[in-house]
């Protein structure tokens, strides 16, 4: 049932992001007990924030070792991170669905029109092999939404997908082919294909099926393969109720209800707002090779993220990602921070 936040959430602008941020910062320091205790703990005033870079970012691992809620809720769902049997899983507890449905339906529009003008292919056998992924929720209701027969999920069954896609290739239907990225090559190393009508999008992950790869080097492999000038790549994970899509060279985009900022990665509490100039080299090298980007590199560090959608759990997360910011908005994730956890749907390093 929607409430009171849907509208403001994702109807937001450039212009009233800052003023949406704060508000929704002083609601869950008012009513979500994790995160007022960790802010009082920093001796933060929430009156005495009036820019964003100024509030608190929760460490993502809280989501591993408490329930991160806004409000006193049973939750209609609850999403688990995928893990190993060595790591503690993340839950992100779900107070109405709709927000994560209005999410990623209004950031899956927003990059590639309607659904029901794709047929939708979602190669995630890991996914499907276990509960309570957010990712095969979304992928399961844009399949339903796509209304056509030939979508669906493929686990390993590679000679069907390749038939379906060639099939589908050749009635010049508009296609996409999401899938984690040791499946994608696992199918890429079996079958070659020149796909003129399929968008393929990786979600990362190796999940220790194959040796890590650096983005770059996954998606030459992928390009080669199906003869595609580039790969797309989604941007997600079990905390956050939106996702960023990147269309090629690893430069991700937000929807406007999310943003990106950049903390030093040696003080987690400070919020960078330019590179430094001992990082003028790092500079130079990413800016020299955006061949399709014409943004400026404006700072590199560790991910925060503002997801105003986890309105009911907490919409200020500090990951476990190293990124690089550009100066309009735009970013990349460069890798893991040193001696953080390994994330089974970690984003590869550059």
């Amino acid at each position: 049932m929607q409430d009171q936040w849907f509208h403001k959430i994702f109807s937001v602008t450039d212009n009233g992001f800052k003023e949406l941020a704060l508000e929704i910062f002083r609601f869950q320091y008012q009513n979500n007990s994790v995160y007022r205790a960790y802010t009082d703990m920093l001796k933060v005033n929430p009156a005495g924030i009036d820019i964003i870079s100024d509030i608190p970012f929760l460490p993502i691992h809280f989501f591993k070792t408490h329930a991160v809620k806004t409000t006193d809720f049973e939750p209609v769902a609850i999403f688990e991170s995928s893990g190993t049997t060595q790591t503690t899983n993340s839950r992100h507890y779900v107070k109405d669905i709709e927000l994560y449905e209005r999410s990623f339906s209004g950031a899956f529009e927003l990059f590639y029109g309607l659904v029901n003008e794709w047929r939708i292919i979602g190669l995630l056998p890991s996914y499907l092999e276990r509960k309570n992924s957010s990712l095969i929720f979304m992928l399961e209701q844009l399949i339903q939404r796509s209304q056509h027969l030939q979508s669906g999920f493929y686990l390993y069954d590679h000679g069907k997908l390749y038939d379906t896609l060639k099939e589908l290739e050749n009635n010049k239907q508009k296609t996409l082919l999401i899938g984690v990225s040791f499946a994608l090559l696992d199918f890429a190393e079996k079958y070659s294909m020149k796909l003129e009508n399929t968008v393929v999008i990786e979600t990362g992950g190796m999940k220790g099926r194959k040796k890590e790869m650096i983005r770059s080097e996954l998606h030459e492999i992928l390009k080669r393969r199906f003869h595609l000038s580039s790969i797309h790549s989604e941007y997600g994970m079990t905390e956050l109720l939106s996702q960023a899509y990147s269309k090629g060279d690893g430069i991700f985009n937000c929807p406007p209800w999310m943003r990106i900022l950049i903390r030093d990665e040696e003080d987690p509490l400070s919020v960078q707002s330019g590179v430094q100039s001992s990082e003028s080299a790092l500079l130079t090298t990413l800016n020299s090779r955006l061949t399709t980007h014409d943004s400026i590199l404006t700072t590199r560090g560790a991910i925060n993220i503002i997801d105003l959608a986890n309105i009911y759990s907490c919409s200020f997360i500090a990951t476990d990602d190293a990124g690089a910011l550009y100066d309009n908005g735009s970013f990349e994730v460069l890798g893991r921070i040193d001696n953080s956890d390994i994330r089974g749907c970690s984003l590869m390093a550059m």
